[in-house]
């Protein structure tokens, strides 16, 4: 996605947020070493965020599932006028696989996301699902369908365009 992204001019960083100990919970910060509040930094930080998940059981990962449930936090940090400080940062999702649930993770995850301030953008998603069962991951899965390629594109072309817009006009207060 990076490279999708650098045909925009975009640049970014991968943080694998199971490298770091990040603590459960709800807040901006769980103390006693919890490494969020550098990980939320880049975040807002950050133009676009992409957030990569495999499926588990038709499901997004746990580390995935409690990045979300870190940026539920966001529902209560606003700006002098009201909104999230989320509002105008834009999101998109890539989930990989050897089961099926892709739709499905991508449309939880977007959901979540959306819920909490980030802008998705039109086909903001992107998944490659390798054979059922299969042995194969989609980092040794050797050339990808014609159809992943297009989609990662076109996530990261609409991602660009979007943070574009919302960088030159913010979002009203409600």
């Amino acid at each position: 996605m990076l490279a999708a992204l650098a045909d925009h001019d975009v640049t970014g960083e991968v943080v694998r947020v199971v490298d770091h100990d990040v603590r459960f919970g709800v807040s901006t910060d769980e103390g006693d070493g919890d490494e969020w509040p550098a990980i939320r930094e880049k975040i807002m930080n950050a133009q676009i965020l992409v957030v990569a998940s495999p499926i588990w059981m038709g499901q997004p990962s746990s580390v995935c599932k409690m990045v979300l449930e870190r940026l539920d936090a966001e529902l209560s940090e606003t700006d002098s006028e009201g909104r999230m400080l989320t509002y105008g940062k834009v999101a998109i999702v890539a989930v990989v696989g050897n089961e099926d649930g892709a739709h499905h993770v991508t449309a939880e995850v977007m959901q979540a996301l959306s819920d909490v301030g980030f802008s998705i953008p039109a086909s903001g998603g992107t998944y490659w699902v390798g054979e059922a069962m299969g042995g194969v991951d989609y980092d040794r899965a050797g050339p990808k369908p014609d159809t992943t390629g297009r989609a990662t594109k076109t996530a990261a072309a609409n991602a660009a365009h979007l943070a574009q817009l919302l960088a030159d006009k913010q979002y009203p207060p409600s």
